[in-house]
């Protein structure tokens, strides 16, 4: 996906709070929905959403799929913003 795309995908403040969860390692889907009061499917549609946008990725564990930050795709974000601000790129 491009930039756009990705931007639009943490648009969404569930999507971030996602993403904020995720900061501190690998959670399965089951971990995730539990800091929230909304469907198993609508956090599954957010979890797609974000794998979609390459702000995430999946790997499967026996029974269990664990969710887990791409951090390229931030890394080059905070690139592109460094760069908008005037500041090193790396």
């Amino acid at each position: 996906m491009g930039l756009q795309e990705t931007l639009k995908a943490i648009g969404d403040p569930t999507r971030r709070e996602i993403l904020d969860i995720l900061k501190n390692g690998q959670k399965t889907a089951g971990d995730i929905g539990a800091h929230f009061d909304a469907t198993g499917a609508t956090i599954s549609h957010h979890l797609s959403i974000l794998k979609q946008a390459g702000l995430i990725s999946d790997e499967k564990k026996g029974k269990y799929i664990y969710y887990e930050l791409n951090m390229s795709v931030f890394e080059e974000i905070l690139n592109w913003i460094t760069g908008l601000t005037g500041g090193d790129k790396r």
